[in-house]
Parts: structure tokens; sequence; C-alpha cells
């Protein structure tokens, strides 16, 4: 099984090209490249007028011929725009089986994170994990000098984080979150994973893994855990990585059990997919 995490940046190419319908053709070429069995993505758009209006988790699906995926909103509208927090009536778990309901009563599009696994899914399940009360500078793309890939930094208020669980037939669970960017918070957040996956390792009988973009730098998600890093790579920025934000977590895998794969530049998002083969 060939597992992947990757922060999609709404699914922007790098560098920009202001072509929404050609970033969405060349995120499916990307997925496709990759060739994961199941894939946990970040920073996902659905239904949003900056990416086309494009469902991105299903864009993902589509390119991985399955069915079987879903997506966790924690927000309708989109961060750095006009939003809001998900009310009780709205889904907080989208699949094929309510996504077309979904886009009939809301309008307004979503942004969150997402699974999608060409192993059957036996069951979803979603965690709340809060946000900052308050927000950081961060470093975001920009276009430099003579077309050249930049970054420019800016103040970015904290957004509700969640983690979607999917409970696979083949006896894994795999776990998927994008945690804060701020620091101890977002240690905290994934303090509260660790604790729901052993829950559900133990309800549903099987493995989990713990995959996403954790805002946390080289090995911390690991330290002081039983839970081990099956991945080194540095994810960001896509253009030349020089951090790791990314993790896959496994508390069970042996090194004999698993193959970190090298990382695929693929032309969008301002983060590199990082992929293990379960052996």
């Amino acid at each position: 099984m060939l597992v992947t995490s990757w922060n999609l940046l709404h699914g922007m190419a790098i560098p920009p090209t202001n072509d929404l319908a050609a970033d969405q053709i060349k995120l499916g070429e990307a997925v496709q490249a990759i060739g994961a069995d199941v894939i946990g993505i970040q920073e996902v758009d659905e239904q949003l007028t900056r990416s086309g209006r494009a469902s991105q988790t299903e864009v993902v699906a589509e390119a991985m011929r399955t069915e079987h995926w879903g997506f966790a909103p924690v927000m309708v509208g989109a961060p750095g725009e006009k939003w809001r927090k998900l009310h009780s009536q709205d889904a907080q778990i989208i699949t094929a089986d309510n996504v077309e309901s979904n886009r009939q009563s809301n309008l307004d599009g979503n942004y969150g994170i997402g699974i999608v696994s060409k192993v059957p899914v036996k069951d979803w399940a979603r965690l709340e994990l809060g946000n900052s009360p308050f927000g950081m500078p961060l470093v975001i793309p920009a276009e430099g000098k003579k077309g050249k890939q930049s970054v420019r930094m800016i103040y970015v208020a904290d957004e509700p984080r969640v983690a979607l669980a999917a409970v696979l037939e083949n006896g894994w669970t795999v776990i998927n979150t994008h945690l804060s960017f701020v620091p101890f918070v977002n240690y905290l957040q994934l303090h509260r994973i660790k604790k729901w996956a052993t829950q559900l390792s133990a309800q549903h009988g099987t493995q989990v893994l713990i995959i996403g973009d954790m805002n946390l730098p080289k090995g911390l998600p690991a330290v002081g855990s039983s839970w081990n890093s099956l991945v080194e790579h540095n994810s960001y920025p896509s253009w030349g990585g020089k951090v790791q934000f990314d993790y896959i977590l496994s508390n069970t895998l042996k090194p004999d059990q698993y193959e970190a794969l090298p990382t695929l530049v693929t032309g969008v998002s301002d983060h590199l997919p990082i992929s293990v083969k379960i052996l």
C-alpha cells in the first residue's frame, strides 16, 4: 500500500499561472504521477471560486480512478476571504454519497482536508481540534524578480483545525490532519490525535497511520512518544525544500516493513508530496 500526504495549496500551480482550469488538470496529472493507493490532502477547496468551483477531493479521486473519498470542511468560504465556521446543520464529512446535496445547500463552497483511497473505506470519523486564538506572520509564495519564485510575509489568523480518519478494509486506519501553524498549539493538537488514534485502533482492530501537514519542524512530531516518522524529507518550499512540515507517523511499523519514497516535484503547491510504501 503506497500512502501519500500532500498539502495542495488549493491546487495552485507554482509558479502561478492564473489559469484555474489548467491548474486542476495539472493537479490530476500530478496525482496520477504519484500513484498512491491512499492519499491525505490538505488545503483543499470544495466548490470555491478561487479554484474554479472544482471539487478538488473528487478531482484527486477521479485521477486515482476510485469512488472512495471523504472531505472534512473546516469552514464555509475560503481563508483570507469571507468565511464562517461550520454550523451544526452543515455537512461534517462530504463523500460521493452526499456531495450533490451539499452543493445544492451550500453555494459558498468549503475549505478543508480530505482522504482518497483505492482501498474500500469501511467508516469515516472526524475529530475537532479547534484553533489558536491568535495568528502569526507567515511566509507565502510570491513572484520575484525576473519571474523567479519568491516569498512574502503576511499576518494570518489561525483557522479551525480537524483530523479526518478513514477506516480501511485492509486492516489500516489512516488519519489525515493539517495542524495549526502556532507553536505549542500544534503540538497539543497532535497529542490529541495520537490519543484518538489509539482509541480508533482498539475500536476497529486496525493499525494506524497519522499523516499530514503538521507545521512542526523536522522530527518534533515523533519526540517523546511511541510514534515514529517514516519519512524524512524536506517538503517545504516545493521549489527547494528547506524544512520538513509534512509527516507520516506509525507506532507499529518496523524499519523492514516500509520504504520511504523520493519526493516528486509536481509543479503544483508550495509543498512537496511525501510517500511511504508499506511492504
